[in-house]
């Protein structure tokens, strides 16, 4: 700070000399010539200049300094998996978890329905069928023929006491789900409902994920005429022979065999290799 000073003369000053008291009185303080208060601003000018160029510089080097990415919103990725790619990109990725399963003890049987449960067709009644549904798809009503497999309804309540069952079908929602509400009528034995919107489709192929529907793989088995539908599980398939309307035909008792051998074994991929071995069942075939 700059010390104030006197206008008063010098005569003045040489008229009232200045006069020593004791160690206890004050003392003057000696005056300021004018070039020593024009130095002492001078000086205190050049220190603000400096002060307020280091700041200056500062706040330049703030401006210019990148934001932090997490103030941006932006967050470190994980490093990408090594996992190998599917073989295409599925175009129908669809919903298909499925909710806890109401008694987690049991197992779950995944039954295709046509060609495994049922025979169906659109034309002409044929000579001998068990129902009719007519779903509308497209705006237009359709009627299907539907021709039960021999044993259908006695698979469905062996399943039903021991595992938990789902139908997974390659099948329309409007036409699959008239279908199961013949097979199960009071609806208790079929826990869920899985239809195409559920499969993922693969090279032009409708393939069935058991890897994404909630249960896992080790307690989970795949019943199916079509080799193309467990293509990414095929340890966990149980293939049948594709029915159309031989009504000799004793698949599903075969399928029930299979479901006494399951009951033996912790892990459903366990029980399907070891009745594949032992009884002749179907391996999958290359796609």
């Amino acid at each position: 700070m700059v010390s104030k000073f006197s206008t008063r003369s010098s005569s003045r000053r040489n008229r009232s000399p200045v006069r020593h008291h004791s160690s206890g009185g004050k003392r003057s303080t000696p005056r300021s010539s004018p070039s020593s208060v024009k130095a002492a601003i001078a000086r205190s000018v050049r220190s603000c200049r400096r002060r307020l160029a280091k700041v200056f510089s500062r706040l330049a080097v703030l401006g210019c300094a990148s934001p932090s990415p997490h103030k941006l919103g932006f967050r470190r990725l994980s490093s990408t998996p090594t996992k190998p790619l599917l073989p295409s990109t599925p175009t129908v990725t669809a919903a298909a978890r499925l909710p806890p399963p109401s008694f987690p003890e049991k197992k779950t049987v995944f039954l295709d329905l046509d060609e495994t449960l049922v025979h169906s067709r659109t034309d002409s009644p044929p000579d001998r069928y068990d129902f009719s549904v007519h779903p509308s798809i497209d705006g237009r009503v359709v009627p299907f023929y539907v021709l039960k497999r021999p044993g259908a309804d006695e698979l469905l309540r062996a399943a039903a006491a021991v595992f938990e069952v789902v139908v997974f079908t390659a099948g329309l929602r409007e036409y699959a789900s008239l279908v199961l509400d013949r097979l199960d009528p009071a609806g208790e034995l079929i826990a869920h409902r899985l239809y195409r919107d559920s499969c993922r489709e693969m090279e032009g192929k409708l393939v069935k994920d058991l890897a994404g529907v909630g249960r896992a793989l080790n307690r989970v088995v795949l019943v199916d005429d079509n080799p193309n539908a467990y293509v990414l599980q095929p340890e966990n398939a149980l293939r049948v022979t594709p029915f159309s309307n031989d009504l000799s035909d004793r698949e599903l008792s075969k399928v029930m065999k299979f479901f006494e051998v399951a009951a033996l074994f912790e892990d459903m991929r366990d029980a399907v290799a070891y009745y594949r071995s032992e009884f002749g069942g179907h391996k999958p075939q290359p796609v």
